[in-house]
Protein backbone atom coordinates (compact mmCIF):
# COMPACT_ATOMS: atom_id res chain seq x y z
CA UNK A 1 0.00 0.00 0.00
CA UNK A 2 1.29 3.48 -0.91
CA UNK A 3 1.83 5.77 2.03
CA UNK A 4 -0.26 8.90 1.91
CA UNK A 5 0.78 12.27 3.28
CA UNK A 6 -1.22 15.42 3.87
CA UNK A 7 -0.48 17.78 0.99
CA UNK A 8 -2.11 20.29 -1.33
CA UNK A 9 -4.09 18.74 -4.15
CA UNK A 10 -6.86 19.67 -6.55
CA UNK A 11 -10.44 19.36 -5.29
CA UNK A 12 -13.30 19.38 -7.83
CA UNK A 13 -16.82 20.27 -6.74
CA UNK A 14 -19.01 18.01 -8.90
CA UNK A 15 -22.15 20.01 -8.06
CA UNK A 16 -20.61 23.15 -9.61
CA UNK A 17 -18.85 21.44 -12.51
CA UNK A 18 -20.78 21.56 -15.80
CA UNK A 19 -18.31 19.46 -17.76
CA UNK A 20 -17.17 22.28 -20.07
CA UNK A 21 -13.61 20.90 -20.17
CA UNK A 22 -11.84 24.26 -19.86
CA UNK A 23 -9.65 22.89 -17.06
CA UNK A 24 -8.39 19.87 -19.00
CA UNK A 25 -5.87 21.46 -21.39
CA UNK A 26 -4.48 23.70 -18.63
CA UNK A 27 -3.28 20.65 -16.66
CA UNK A 28 0.15 19.84 -18.11
CA UNK A 29 0.21 16.51 -16.29
CA UNK A 30 -3.04 15.29 -17.85
CA UNK A 31 -4.45 14.64 -14.39
CA UNK A 32 -7.98 15.82 -15.24
CA UNK A 33 -10.41 14.32 -17.74
CA UNK A 34 -14.11 14.74 -18.45
CA UNK A 35 -15.82 11.51 -17.39
CA UNK A 36 -19.61 11.09 -17.37
CA UNK A 37 -20.02 14.80 -17.99
CA UNK A 38 -17.87 15.92 -15.05
CA UNK A 39 -14.21 16.87 -14.57
CA UNK A 40 -12.44 14.14 -12.61
CA UNK A 41 -8.98 13.87 -11.07
CA UNK A 42 -7.63 10.63 -12.55
CA UNK A 43 -5.13 9.88 -9.79
CA UNK A 44 -3.62 11.73 -6.86
CA UNK A 45 -0.06 11.01 -7.95
CA UNK A 46 -0.65 12.81 -11.26
CA UNK A 47 -1.57 16.11 -9.57
CA UNK A 48 1.24 18.44 -8.43
CA UNK A 49 -1.18 20.61 -6.46
CA UNK A 50 0.02 23.87 -8.04
CA UNK A 51 -3.45 24.72 -9.32
CA UNK A 52 -2.78 25.80 -12.91
CA UNK A 53 -6.32 24.64 -13.69
CA UNK A 54 -7.99 26.96 -11.14
CA UNK A 55 -8.17 30.09 -13.26
CA UNK A 56 -9.69 28.35 -16.26
CA UNK A 57 -12.83 27.07 -14.51
CA UNK A 58 -15.79 29.35 -15.30
CA UNK A 59 -17.86 27.68 -12.57
CA UNK A 60 -15.29 28.09 -9.77
CA UNK A 61 -15.61 24.34 -9.26
CA UNK A 62 -11.88 23.74 -8.67
CA UNK A 63 -9.99 24.60 -5.50
CA UNK A 64 -6.81 23.47 -3.79
CA UNK A 65 -7.32 21.54 -0.58
CA UNK A 66 -5.09 19.81 1.93
CA UNK A 67 -5.84 16.14 2.43
CA UNK A 68 -4.09 12.76 2.65
CA UNK A 69 -2.94 11.86 -0.86
CA UNK A 70 -0.31 9.88 -2.72
CA UNK A 71 2.85 11.87 -3.41
CA UNK A 72 3.20 13.57 -6.79
CA UNK A 73 5.05 11.20 -9.12
CA UNK A 74 6.79 12.75 -12.14
CA UNK A 75 7.61 9.33 -13.55
CA UNK A 76 3.95 8.30 -13.40
CA UNK A 77 3.04 11.55 -15.19
CA UNK A 78 5.55 10.82 -17.97
CA UNK A 79 4.16 7.31 -18.45
CA UNK A 80 0.59 8.66 -18.45
CA UNK A 81 1.30 11.33 -21.07
CA UNK A 82 3.23 8.92 -23.27
CA UNK A 83 0.30 6.51 -23.19
CA UNK A 84 -2.14 9.08 -24.59
CA UNK A 85 -3.18 8.05 -28.11
CA UNK A 86 -2.23 11.37 -29.72
CA UNK A 87 1.30 11.38 -28.32
CA UNK A 88 3.02 13.57 -25.70
CA UNK A 89 1.76 16.97 -26.81
CA UNK A 90 0.35 19.87 -24.84
CA UNK A 91 -3.21 18.61 -25.46
CA UNK A 92 -2.44 14.89 -25.54
CA UNK A 93 -4.51 14.11 -22.47
CA UNK A 94 -7.80 15.29 -23.94
CA UNK A 95 -9.54 14.63 -27.22
CA UNK A 96 -10.22 18.11 -28.70
CA UNK A 97 -13.46 16.75 -30.16
CA UNK A 98 -14.82 16.20 -26.64
CA UNK A 99 -14.36 19.80 -25.52
CA UNK A 100 -17.74 21.53 -25.34
CA UNK A 101 -18.12 24.70 -27.34
CA UNK A 102 -21.04 26.72 -28.64
CA UNK A 103 -21.06 27.54 -32.34
CA UNK A 104 -23.38 30.55 -32.22
CA UNK A 105 -26.71 31.32 -33.81
CA UNK A 106 -27.41 29.83 -37.24
CA UNK A 107 -29.38 31.50 -40.00
CA UNK A 108 -31.90 29.82 -42.30
CA UNK A 109 -30.76 27.78 -45.26
CA UNK A 110 -30.72 29.41 -48.68
CA UNK A 111 -33.45 26.97 -49.63
CA UNK A 112 -35.17 25.30 -46.64
CA UNK A 113 -35.98 22.27 -48.81
CA UNK A 114 -32.37 21.87 -49.91
CA UNK A 115 -30.17 19.32 -48.20
CA UNK A 116 -27.10 19.79 -50.35
CA UNK A 117 -25.35 22.84 -51.83
CA UNK A 118 -26.68 26.08 -50.40
CA UNK A 119 -27.91 24.51 -47.17
CA UNK A 120 -26.66 25.92 -43.85
CA UNK A 121 -25.81 23.76 -40.88
CA UNK A 122 -28.17 24.40 -37.97
CA UNK A 123 -25.86 22.90 -35.37
CA UNK A 124 -25.31 25.33 -32.49
CA UNK A 125 -22.86 23.40 -30.30
CA UNK A 126 -20.30 20.59 -30.19
CA UNK A 127 -20.16 17.73 -29.24
CA UNK A 128 -23.64 16.36 -29.84
CA UNK A 129 -23.53 12.85 -28.36
CA UNK A 130 -25.65 12.77 -25.21
CA UNK A 131 -22.95 11.04 -23.17
CA UNK A 132 -20.50 13.89 -23.85
CA UNK A 133 -22.81 16.84 -23.21
CA UNK A 134 -22.73 18.83 -19.96
CA UNK A 135 -25.76 18.39 -17.74
CA UNK A 136 -26.28 22.08 -17.03
CA UNK A 137 -25.68 25.32 -18.87
CA UNK A 138 -27.04 27.64 -21.55
CA UNK A 139 -27.50 24.88 -24.13
CA UNK A 140 -30.41 23.58 -22.02
CA UNK A 141 -31.89 26.66 -20.32
CA UNK A 142 -34.92 28.17 -22.06
CA UNK A 143 -34.33 26.02 -25.14
CA UNK A 144 -36.18 23.57 -27.34
CA UNK A 145 -34.34 20.25 -27.38
CA UNK A 146 -34.05 17.74 -30.22
CA UNK A 147 -33.20 14.27 -28.95
CA UNK A 148 -32.45 12.30 -32.07
CA UNK A 149 -31.60 8.69 -32.77
CA UNK A 150 -28.25 8.46 -34.56
CA UNK A 151 -29.76 7.06 -37.77
CA UNK A 152 -32.32 9.85 -38.23
CA UNK A 153 -29.77 12.31 -39.60
CA UNK A 154 -28.83 9.83 -42.33
CA UNK A 155 -32.38 8.88 -43.24
CA UNK A 156 -34.08 12.30 -43.17
CA UNK A 157 -32.94 14.55 -46.03
CA UNK A 158 -34.32 17.65 -44.29
CA UNK A 159 -32.73 16.90 -40.91
CA UNK A 160 -31.16 20.36 -40.48
CA UNK A 161 -33.95 22.50 -41.89
CA UNK A 162 -36.87 20.34 -40.83
CA UNK A 163 -35.83 19.06 -37.40
CA UNK A 164 -32.68 20.71 -36.04
CA UNK A 165 -33.25 24.39 -36.80
CA UNK A 166 -33.71 26.35 -33.57
CA UNK A 167 -33.13 23.37 -31.29
CA UNK A 168 -30.39 22.04 -29.01
CA UNK A 169 -29.28 18.66 -30.34
CA UNK A 170 -28.43 15.50 -28.42
CA UNK A 171 -28.00 12.20 -30.26
CA UNK A 172 -28.20 8.68 -28.89
CA UNK A 173 -28.69 5.09 -30.02
CA UNK A 174 -31.19 3.27 -27.79
CA UNK A 175 -30.34 -0.09 -29.37
CA UNK A 176 -26.54 -0.14 -29.11
CA UNK A 177 -25.86 2.19 -26.17
CA UNK A 178 -26.65 1.92 -22.46
CA UNK A 179 -30.29 2.98 -22.35
CA UNK A 180 -30.43 3.13 -18.56
CA UNK A 181 -27.45 5.47 -18.47
CA UNK A 182 -29.33 7.73 -20.88
CA UNK A 183 -32.40 7.64 -18.65
CA UNK A 184 -30.29 8.63 -15.65
CA UNK A 185 -28.54 11.50 -17.46
CA UNK A 186 -31.69 12.85 -19.08
CA UNK A 187 -33.50 12.78 -15.75
CA UNK A 188 -30.75 14.95 -14.27
CA UNK A 189 -30.85 17.31 -17.27
CA UNK A 190 -34.65 17.63 -17.15
CA UNK A 191 -34.63 18.28 -13.41
CA UNK A 192 -31.82 20.84 -13.40
CA UNK A 193 -32.70 23.02 -16.41
CA UNK A 194 -35.62 25.11 -17.69
CA UNK A 195 -36.23 23.32 -20.98
CA UNK A 196 -39.15 24.61 -23.04
CA UNK A 197 -39.93 21.52 -25.10
CA UNK A 198 -38.53 18.23 -26.37
CA UNK A 199 -38.72 16.80 -29.87
CA UNK A 200 -37.86 13.12 -30.07
CA UNK A 201 -36.79 12.00 -33.56
CA UNK A 202 -36.77 8.22 -33.77
CA UNK A 203 -36.63 5.61 -36.51
CA UNK A 204 -39.67 3.47 -37.28
CA UNK A 205 -37.81 0.25 -36.43
CA UNK A 206 -39.10 -1.39 -33.20
CA UNK A 207 -35.70 -1.33 -31.46
CA UNK A 208 -35.52 2.48 -31.62
CA UNK A 209 -37.22 3.19 -28.29
CA UNK A 210 -35.89 6.69 -27.76
CA UNK A 211 -39.33 8.02 -26.81
CA UNK A 212 -39.59 5.38 -24.06
CA UNK A 213 -36.26 6.57 -22.65
CA UNK A 214 -37.59 10.13 -22.54
CA UNK A 215 -40.80 8.99 -20.81
CA UNK A 216 -38.86 7.16 -18.12
CA UNK A 217 -36.49 10.10 -17.63
CA UNK A 218 -39.40 12.53 -17.23
CA UNK A 219 -40.98 10.20 -14.71
CA UNK A 220 -37.71 10.06 -12.81
CA UNK A 221 -37.33 13.85 -12.90
CA UNK A 222 -41.01 14.34 -11.96
CA UNK A 223 -41.20 17.22 -14.41
CA UNK A 224 -43.89 17.71 -17.08
CA UNK A 225 -42.57 18.86 -20.44
CA UNK A 226 -44.27 19.15 -23.85
CA UNK A 227 -42.91 16.43 -26.14
CA UNK A 228 -43.30 15.87 -29.86
CA UNK A 229 -42.38 12.44 -31.23
CA UNK A 230 -41.37 12.34 -34.90
CA UNK A 231 -40.94 8.92 -36.49
CA UNK A 232 -38.79 8.61 -39.62
CA UNK A 233 -39.10 5.67 -41.98
CA UNK A 234 -36.08 3.82 -43.34
CA UNK A 235 -36.75 5.54 -46.66
CA UNK A 236 -36.49 8.95 -45.02
CA UNK A 237 -40.16 9.88 -44.85
CA UNK A 238 -42.28 10.89 -41.88
CA UNK A 239 -43.79 7.59 -40.83
CA UNK A 240 -46.58 9.23 -38.86
CA UNK A 241 -47.97 12.65 -38.06
CA UNK A 242 -45.84 14.32 -35.44
CA UNK A 243 -48.37 14.20 -32.64
CA UNK A 244 -47.83 16.38 -29.60
CA UNK A 245 -48.30 14.80 -26.19
CA UNK A 246 -47.86 15.99 -22.65
CA UNK A 247 -45.60 13.51 -20.88
CA UNK A 248 -46.25 14.09 -17.21
CA UNK A 249 -43.93 13.18 -14.37
CA UNK A 250 -46.20 10.31 -13.36
CA UNK A 251 -46.65 8.82 -16.81
CA UNK A 252 -45.25 5.43 -17.85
Amino acid sequence: MTDKTVRQIVLIDEDKCNGCGECVPSCAEGAIEIIDGKARLLADNLCDGLGNCLGTCPQDAITIAERPADAFDEQAVAVHIQSCPTGPTEQSHVCPGMKFRQLGERGPTADPAAAGEGATSQLTHWPVQLTLLPEQGPIWDDTDVLLSADCVAYAAADFHSGLLAGRTLAIACPKLDDGQAYVDKLARIFAANDIRSITVARMEVPCCGLDAIVREALTRADKPLPVTVVTISTTGERADAAGRAELKGACR
